[in-house]
Order: C-alpha cells, then structure tokens, then sequence
C-alpha cells in the first residue's frame, strides 16, 4: 500500500505497520508520563491545600504580617538582652568572685582553731584581705590587707597567704 503523502516526504516505501508500531510505542510513552505528571500535581495539589487550609488570601496576609511584626520584638528584644549581659559582665568583673578561707589557732597553746584570715579577689584580682585574730582572753583583732594583681600591699603571714593563695586558685575551678 503505498501513500502520496510518504512519498511526498520521501517515506514512500515505508510499510504503514511500522508506523503503526511507532505511534502505539509514542501514545504508551506519553500515557505513562501523563500519568506521573498527574501523580506529581496530585501530590502538589495536597500539600498545597494543606498549606492553605482555612485561610483566604487576605487572611494569609495577615498571618505573614504577624509573623514580621513578631520577628521585629523578637528581634528588640534580643538588642535589648544583649545590652543587659554586656552591662551583667561589666558589673560581675567589680564583683568577689575569688574566695580563700584559711582558719588557724594563732596561739597553740589556746587549742581553739577561733582564728581566720579571709581573701576576697574580684576577676581581675583586686581586693582584700582580712585576718581576724581571736586570742585566748576572748578579744578579737581585725585587720584588712589590701590585694592589687594578687599582690598585698604589705608582708603577709603564712596564714594569710595560704588565704591569698586559696582565692587565687578558686578563679582557675
């Protein structure tokens, strides 16, 4: 069977069967995409409508508009927490922060450990020291040493400096 339209195109020896085949084989191929391309918008269709469940446009306009306006607080406030842990630092630096307790008896013979020396030392240990000395008459004595960079200003006794080194070695915990 022969075909003036083949063999205008120069397809006139071309068996009508094959073509037949070919076109059958092009329909299943284009069917089969057409079904995954639905499966596709069903699928998109669905979340979709789960994305706009309930809402209008303008109601969904609203809802983005909240959300800005809720990121604009969160965001003040978030300035506003970080200036206030900047101003808590700067005020923990002036704050004891080292602390060392050394009691002693500062007479052996009264058998009471009554006595101490007390080291207070800020982060950058500055601070003080203060000894008080209870003797076995019941009189207490007090006195204060002051601390700069972990140094006294004066000589220390072997209590007061196991005090000193005890708050200095508290900061390195």
């Amino acid at each position: 069977m022969s075909s003036n339209i083949f063999s205008a195109i120069g397809l006139g020896n071309l068996d009508p069967a094959i073509l037949f085949i070919v076109m059958l084989v092009l329909i299943i191929v284009l069917f089969i995409l057409n079904i995954l391309q639905s499966k596709k918008l069903t699928k998109l269709t669905r979340k979709y409508n789960k994305f706009m469940n309930g809402k209008e446009a303008e109601s969904l306009e609203e809802e983005i508009v909240g959300l800005f306006h809720d990121n604009r607080m969160i965001r003040a406030e978030n300035d506003k927490n970080r200036k206030e842990i900047i101003d808590i630092n700067r005020r923990m630096a002036r704050t004891f922060q080292k602390i060392g307790l050394e009691k002693y008896d500062a007479f052996s013979h009264d058998g009471g450990r009554l006595s101490f020396a007390l080291c207070m030392l800020d982060e950058n240990d500055n601070g003080f020291l203060l000894n008080s000395v209870h003797n076995s008459d019941g009189m207490n004595y007090s006195y204060s040493k002051a601390i700069n960079a972990g140094v006294a200003d004066v000589e220390l006794s072997k209590d007061e400096k196991r005090a000193l080194d005890k708050a200095l070695d508290s900061g390195n915990r």
